[in-house]
């Protein structure tokens, strides 16, 4: 029998919305950094954010702020905090990945979507409005008081909802953000959408799929 979920909880930034810290690290260092070398930047740029976002919780700008200081000390470039605030400044824009919003439109109007965001209150909106398909309820990290892969982040998100991890089906791109910490939770039915970001872990019990346009199948639309 297929699950028909309560609700369909996502992760948004890189899983709905193109998360571009790659190519913005790019447009800065570009220039001083080629190949291997702007590589290894972009890599190390991504696990100091994670790093960052494990302790207590502090605004998002705060985050980039010092993983992309941590970065630059590790590759030998000079860190400007200016770069810092424009790369911060560039994600409200960030729209969706080219099949998100037909993908979501298949499912919207009969399960309620909600996004569970390592984002702030003020930024989040403006990547919202660019789906193009309706959300039920938005999840921040600054209202739950931690980021994600953080537990708390998601047991905000279930009292928020009045539901418990056997009511939702919780879509992600990322294991480290989101599905690991799914499947301690207990969350049972969860969607890894394979955007290149991570291996495939089959420890953790997913359905895969190649983009969001083969979510409307898993619930059986």
């Amino acid at each position: 029998m297929t699950f028909r979920p309560k609700f369909i909880t996502f992760d948004c930034h890189g899983t709905m919305i193109f998360f571009d810290m790659a190519g913005a690290a790019r447009d800065h260092y570009g220039a001083q950094l080629s190949g291997a070398a702007m590589d290894t930047f972009i890599a190390d740029f991504s696990a100091y954010r994670l790093d960052e976002v494990l302790g207590a919780w502090k605004p998002y700008a705060e985050v980039v702020h010092n993983a992309l200081e941590r970065t630059c000390k590790r590759n030998n470039v000079a860190f400007d905090p200016a770069v810092a605030e424009d790369i911060y400044n560039r994600v409200p824009t960030w729209g969706p990945h080219a099949d998100v919003p037909a993908g979501l439109a298949k499912i919207g109007n009969k399960i309620p979507l909600v996004a569970l965001t390592n984002s702030m209150n003020a930024q989040i909106p403006h990547n919202i409005a660019k789906l193009g398909a309706p959300i039920a309820h938005t999840f921040t990290a600054e209202s739950a008081g931690a980021y994600k892969p953080q537990m708390q982040a998601f047991e905000y998100m279930f009292d928020q909802l009045g539901c418990g991890p056997e009511d939702v089906l919780h879509v992600s791109s990322s294991f480290r953000y989101d599905l690991m910490t799914a499947h301690d939770l207990g969350i049972r039915n969860k969607v890894w959408v394979n955007r290149g970001h991570e291996p495939a872990n089959p420890y953790y019990g997913y359905t895969e799929i190649k983009d969001v346009s083969g979510l409307a199948a898993v619930v059986g639309l």
